[in-house]
């Protein structure tokens, strides 16, 4: 299955799945990584050998990672074309490294790839995680900051958080956004709003002049339309509303009801 994506797998970490253990943890880390547009996945000795048939099962059609898979039969050598590398790991105690969460780590790569270097983040296997050995390798360790009663989390959920944060920093998408394809009122649409709703009230006596309070009034209620940010049709229902409101009340008397 063929896939278009973004940028080059020089341009983009590295992710190295140190002796994993299952075919499935595998797949779903590969699904993982191609969510984040990441599609370098290296494996150091999978224990159930490589390629695996579960690990395209739950991938779910993330195949271009699956195929451009690389298997290696050292940490060392998974790494040797590498220029700075990230450990992942709970125990970052346990050697003196610089520690980073993965949102200040993603911000670090997006840096590194700029500037040309190439990067990649190891995950250790589900059972123990990363040797003493593997960490040492590596030139900073990630720990996610989870709850301290209960801080497990499987490899594939590793994956995601980290490739997750790595999107986020280089993703440019509006944190807040109105899900429509209308556009925003303009001035003058809101302006005539305004006038047809002082003409109203203005018609029916709404403005006392003995306490020449109308033009705190006006003020107000347009401070109070703007803090809306009224989209096009907005302004159309409150004209409507508006229209409504001052049409002469129908009777409305069945037959019966006559003389």
């Amino acid at each position: 299955m063929e896939s278009s994506l973004p940028m080059t797998d020089a341009a983009m970490p590295a992710i190295i799945l140190v002796e994993p253990q299952m075919g499935e943890n595998i797949g779903a880390a590969a699904r993982a990584m191609l969510n984040f547009g990441l599609t370098d996945l290296r494996l150091v000795a999978p224990r159930d050998g490589w390629p695996n048939e579960r690990a395209v099962a739950m991938a779910s059609r993330a195949d271009i990672v699956l195929e451009n898979t690389r298997v290696y039969a050292t940490t060392g050598d998974a790494i040797a074309d590498l220029q700075h590398v990230y450990a992942t790991t709970a125990r970052p105690r346990d050697v003196i490294k610089k520690v980073a969460t993965p949102r200040a780590a993603a911000a670090e790569l997006r840096g590194h790839t700029a500037a040309g270097t190439a990067t990649g983040i190891l995950f250790g296997k589900e059972s123990v995680g990363l040797s003493k050995e593997d960490v040492t390798l590596a030139d900073t360790i990630i720990s996610v900051p989870l709850n301290p009663d209960f801080s497990s989390i499987n490899l594939a959920q590793a994956v995601l958080l980290v490739g997750y944060e790595w999107f986020q920093a280089g993703d440019e998408t509006p944190p807040v956004r109105i899900n429509n394809a209308e556009r925003p009122a303009n001035k003058a649409e809101l302006a005539h709003l305004f006038a047809r709703i002082e003409q109203e009230l203005d018609a029916r006596g709404y403005f006392d002049p003995i306490l020449q309070r109308k033009q705190v009034i006006l003020q107000n209620m347009r401070n109070m339309f703007q803090r809306l940010g009224l989209m096009e049709s907005d302004v159309r229902a409150f004209q409507g509303i508006i229209k409504g409101l001052t049409m002469k009340v129908k009777e409305n008397r069945d037959d019966g009801d006559k003389p």
